[in-house]
């Protein structure tokens, strides 16, 4: 949860219906990813009348994934359902995720949209484009369009937890762990209430961390480009001394104007994409925490236990 004071009423009033018909225990981890609205607050006050809820605060704005981290690595169950709080991904789907998990044995149940009409063009034009990119990335396993709505088993989660915390994208990395799965469709519903927290800016940001955390094919694409931009450069340079013999260009201008150019545009996307490695490498090597709790309310509870 990022700033969703507007629609937690909508949640609560839609998923504790559909958690208290499961007839079996079950904890809300609400991850609030540094909000600076009142989205705390509501539910330290929902607490009072829903006892399952567990307020987890993150000092600072961590982003999606590793407010997921956060979920995964407090979470207690034997299974997980990871779900954004906005109810584009409908709670009830989760009473069938966890059928679908029970029927078949399996430890991961994927969330896979079969409409998304309450997307604008650009947002489906673009999620296609993305899926098909990472199933080329993470192998044909990746469902297409599974965002991060799903339900693991604690197997999967403690396996998640052994991996390096830098660079986890959810959708590529549990479908790389490739234990046994399933999927089950959903409709793709509009926001219940407030704004996006997914702007283009951060559609982009995604896909970037998708490719390189996940990939070294940009590297071999960079040789790529150095090697189409040495075939060029040497057509280029037998054009200018085409034009030099026939004295239908000025000495000096088509090569100059060639080689520089076509050269100057390979090496700086070639230094671009070695630039998004090393700033990974530089990251990891700080081992700083992706993600830092200010606040667990199991926590407090137990204090306040021990104190009794």
């Amino acid at each position: 949860m990022y700033n969703e004071e507007l629609v937690l009423a909508d949640l609560v009033g839609r998923l504790r219906p559909v958690l208290d018909s499961l007839d079996t225990e079950y904890e809300v981890v609400c991850v609030d990813d540094g909000s600076s609205d009142d989205t705390a607050a509501i539910l330290m006050a929902l607490q009072d009348s829903w006892a399952q809820i567990r307020v987890v605060r993150l000092l600072r704005n961590s982003g999606h994934q590793a407010a997921l981290s956060a979920g995964f690595d407090t979470a207690r169950g034997d299974y997980v359902v990871t779900i954004d709080a906005d109810l584009q991904d409908p709670p009830e789907t989760i009473v069938e995720m966890l059928d679908a998990a029970h029927r078949q044995g399996v430890d991961v149940v994927y969330g896979v949209r079969r409409d998304r009409r309450s997307d604008t063009f650009f947002k489906r034009g673009t999620a296609d484009v993305y899926y098909r990119m990472m199933r080329r990335v993470a192998g044909s396993q990746m469902p297409h369009d599974a965002g991060d709505f799903r339900l693991v088993s604690r197997r999967v989660v403690e396996a998640i937890r052994r991996l390096p915390p830098h660079g986890r994208v959810y959708r590529l990395l549990i479908p790389w762990l490739a234990f046994p799965s399933t999927e089950v469709t959903f409709v793709r519903e509009a926001r219940a209430a407030g704004t996006t927290k997914y702007p283009v800016s951060k559609m982009v940001a995604l896909a970037v961390d998708s490719i390189t955390a996940f990939s070294a094919a940009p590297l071999r694409l960079a040789t790529w480009f150095g090697l189409l931009g040495g075939l060029v450069g040497f057509f280029a340079i037998l054009w200018s001394f085409y034009g030099w013999l026939t004295g239908s260009v000025v000495p000096g201008w088509a090569s100059m104007l060639a080689i520089a150019g076509f050269f100057g545009s390979v090496q700086l996307i070639c230094l671009g994409l070695l630039g998004e490695y090393v700033a990974r490498i530089f990251a990891s090597s700080q081992n700083r925490p992706t993600y830092v709790i200010g606040y667990d309310s199991l926590d407090a509870v137990s204090e306040e236990s021990a104190r009794t």
